[in-house]
């Protein structure tokens, strides 16, 4: 994993010096040297997806677009990211997120364009699924987010303030309750309940997974694709998809000051061989006609089984603003007040 570093500052001192680099470079070319063209593009992220667009990195470079592109890739919890490109947006050209809202952070902020989402994938670059991680056996019998709220259940998973793997999560747990017919008051009682049983509240989706390799907790809550990989990695793991669960949506795009490069990145990561190789770690393509078998699935040459029903935040929850202000708000947000209830005791 590359540091993040500052690439645009003092713009006029950079094209000067760079001029003066391509001059001596040109020099040493005419007097039988070689010379280098190469454009680096700073991708910053959500941790989860590191290893699958460093694969993707790989055979971007095997093409003619990506032969002179660098891709230096910072990952970190996605709220945290986003909020530090906001503060320097010289660290970032392209930005891959777990939540949509971490993108709308950078459009108010005047970093990123409006109509970032008007394309055939509404700004959409990877795909998943809430799921339930388990030790490998499933010691505690596992089938749903309902067996979740017994006694005798201990659970990791992120932390909503800081990571978008976290709000996933919930909302997968909130809408099950929905789904199976339970009034708000009941959902949140179900939340409230869920809530008692996590005994680590991690920043990332990543750390969440880290702390869960410990095999101090019997259910980590978190992306079917991270479950996958880490199966890929030797991890003694099971998961289970629930019956009813929420279709995760990662938004990927470019700051406005960025350089082509990173669109002919965000175009390479969205076409079939992106998709693929995001498939083969566990991401559910958001193209049509990806067929791969992907180890560490639960059925390899069946990846991503439909569930009963595949919740979504348009659909079922009436958008991210609406979501945001019910469940997240700074202020007064539903989701804190259940944690602190669930303190309580």
């Amino acid at each position: 994993m590359s540091p993040i570093r500052p690439r645009r500052t003092h713009r006029a001192a950079l094209a000067a010096a760079t001029a003066a680099l391509l001059a001596f470079t040109g020099a040493c070319a005419s007097a039988g040297g070689g010379s280098s063209d190469t454009t680096t593009v700073d991708l910053v992220g959500f941790a989860v997806p590191e290893a699958a667009n460093e694969a993707i990195e790989e055979k971007f470079h095997e093409t003619d677009a990506g032969k002179n592109i660098d891709i230096q890739g910072s990952y970190g919890a996605s709220g945290d990211q986003s909020r530090k490109v906001e503060a320097d947006p010289e660290i970032a050209d392209y930005v891959h997120f777990s939540l949509e809202g971490d993108v709308t952070r950078l459009v108010d902020a005047g970093l990123i364009d409006e109509n970032w989402k008007d394309n055939d994938n509404q700004g959409i670059v990877s795909r998943s699924v809430v799921v339930l991680v388990v030790p490998e056996g499933n010691p505690k019998n596992i089938t749903g987010w309902d067996d979740l709220t017994r006694d005798d259940i201990s659970i990791v998973t992120p932390d909503p303030d800081s990571s978008g793997a976290a709000r996933w999560n919930i909302l997968g747990a909130y809408g099950h309750a929905i789904a199976q017919g339970k009034s708000e008051e009941e959902a949140n009682s179900f939340l409230v309940d869920i809530f008692g049983n996590v005994d680590q509240w991690s920043a990332s989706g990543r750390e969440a997974t880290t702390a869960f390799d410990t095999g101090e907790y019997d259910v980590l809550i978190s992306y079917e694709n991270e479950a996958i990989l880490a199966r890929q990695n030797g991890k003694a793991y099971d998961y289970i998809v629930p019956d009813d669960t929420l279709l995760i949506e990662n938004p990927g795009t470019v700051l406005k000051d960025a350089p082509e490069a990173a669109t002919t990145w965000l175009n390479f990561v969205l076409s079939k061989t992106g998709q693929t190789e995001f498939a083969k770690k566990g991401f559910r393509p958001v193209i049509d006609g990806i067929d791969v078998e992907v180890e560490g699935a639960n059925d390899p040459a069946d990846p991503f089984p439909q569930p009963d029903r595949l919740l979504t935040i348009a659909d079922d929850f009436g958008g991210w603003d609406a979501v945001n202000e019910k469940f997240f708000a700074e202020d007064g947000g539903l989701i804190k007040q259940l944690r602190d209830q669930a303190a309580q005791g």
